[in-house]
């Protein structure tokens, strides 16, 4: 139903759906808007069914690991601008700004207008005016793609904060190894206005077999980089404190390790970990207010989290975890354990949480103080991808939360505040696409 403005009239045709504006006075006598209606939905349920792609989650992948997935291919986006509403800022429209991105997964704003967007299978894109560049960006690394539950790729992209003077650019990726796989690694680049030159690595963590990652900077310079834990059966590498596996390090702006890192010096420690514990980070970002880095978790079936990073913490995974594996035994006994840090936010069931950001911009008043974070689908259940809008009270305790975007039918990778104030967002599929939410 990607066309459609929340709250409209559904019209349901076997498996599929069409829907229309419909004003319940007006039936009687406007019975012509009604065969109009029809027929769209009609010509959408055909166009719904010609669409087989279908983007499946790791574990749906092998029986072992979880039950068949559910097979219900991604519905097409629409062709024009959708109204939508939202409970505190009523009237929005989504726009799609361009089309045709292989599994889309982080963007960067240049101060020009131009927008840099990375593609897992190993590129990085440019989109000026309003238009992708046909040919992706010179000058990235080369990346190892797959990995051991097909993850692995081109990850995050980041400015540095003073990029006006020293036009740096960080990625994210997966390196590959002499063994035939892929480590999360950290590049540094310059952008020269159509390139990246002058690449190098600045910090190799050597760990394999992982897949997301990102980047943020603190108020300080420092930067941020989420490695996350493999699979099973190595979950518990993220509980290695010889192993940057399910960690969460801190570097300066040239890879090298700050002397006060919780951990330098101690004898069996990687010296660049910051936190601990972690499953599968797939958001970091700075909060404007606090100045905390807060990260977005992905959990398994179930127990998706929100932290809040503290030097030489541990966040917990796999030795307590709010979710169930994905035959639906509890991780374990109880989710919280003395030593243990806990989220601040849960997610019961597990939205499948990706990237993150604060809202600080003017175009949507009602929207100040909140969090968005994205979603590729909610409990198992394909065509529920969403971005959803957390609100906090002054002590950034959670009040509520609001899912959008279910309506597309799309699973969402990333979220993030333009520097225009308005909101742009990034769909996983292998026919991917950059939206912008704007008010109407």
């Amino acid at each position: 139903m990607g066309q459609c403005s929340v709250g409209l009239f559904v019209l349901r045709f076997g498996r599929n759906a069409g829907c229309f504006e419909i004003n319940n006075m007006l039936v009687a006598r406007h019975r012509y808007w009604v065969t109009v209606a029809i027929a769209t939905a009609l010509a959408a349920t055909a166009a719904v069914a010609q669409h087989g792609r279908q983007t499946f989650a790791p574990h749906e992948r092998n029986n072992s690991d979880a039950p068949a997935p559910i097979m219900w291919s991604t519905p097409e986006l629409p062709r024009a601008v959708v109204d939508i509403e939202s409970a505190e800022e009523r009237y929005l429209r989504v726009e799609i700004v361009v089309r045709h991105l292989e599994q889309p997964w982080s963007m960067a704003f240049l101060p020009d207008g131009a927008m840099l967007i990375t593609e897992r299978a190993g590129r990085v894109r440019l989109v000026r005016n309003g238009r992708l560049d046909a040919k992706p960006v010179a000058g990235v690394p080369r990346v190892h793609t797959g990995g051991p539950r097909g993850l692995q790729g081109m990850m995050d992209i980041v400015l540095h904060p003073h990029f006006g003077q020293n036009r740096w650019v960080y990625l994210a990726y997966h390196k590959p190894t002499s063994d035939g796989g892929g480590a999360t690694t950290l590049m540094r680049a310059t952008w020269d206005g159509s390139s990246l030159v002058d690449g190098r690595d600045i910090f190799e963590s050597g760990a394999v077999d992982t897949e997301a990652s990102r980047i943020a900077f603190d108020r300080r310079g420092m930067l941020y980089l989420s490695i996350s834990a493999p699979g099973s059966p190595q979950v518990r590498r993220a509980q290695d404190p010889n192993d940057y596996a399910g960690k969460v390090v801190r570097l300066r702006d040239d890879g090298t390790i700050p002397s006060d890192n919780p951990f330098v010096g101690r004898s069996g420690y990687k010296p660049g970990i910051y936190t601990m514990g972690h499953r599968n980070g797939h958001g970091l970002a700075a909060n404007p207010e606090t100045g905390e880095i807060w990260e977005t978790e992905q959990g398994p079936s179930g127990g998706d989290e929100l932290n809040v990073l503290r030097s030489g913490r541990n966040y917990g995974w796999p030795l307590v975890s709010f979710g169930r594996d994905y035959w639906g035994a509890k991780i374990s006994a109880q989710p919280s354990r003395s030593g243990i840090e806990d989220p601040a936010v849960v997610w019961l069931p597990s939205i499948g949480i990706t990237g993150m950001t604060f809202y600080s911009g003017t175009r949507f008043p009602h929207w100040h103080h909140n969090l968005f974070v994205a979603g590729l689908r909610e409990g198992g259940i394909p065509r529920t991808g969403q971005i959803q809008r957390i609100v906090f009270n002054e002590a950034w305790e959670e009040l509520r939360r609001e899912p959008m975007l279910m309506e597309f039918g799309q699973r969402i990778r990333d979220v993030r505040e333009g520097p225009d104030g308005l909101l742009y967002v990034l769909t996983a599929e292998d026919d991917g696409a950059l939206l912008r939410i704007e008010p109407r």
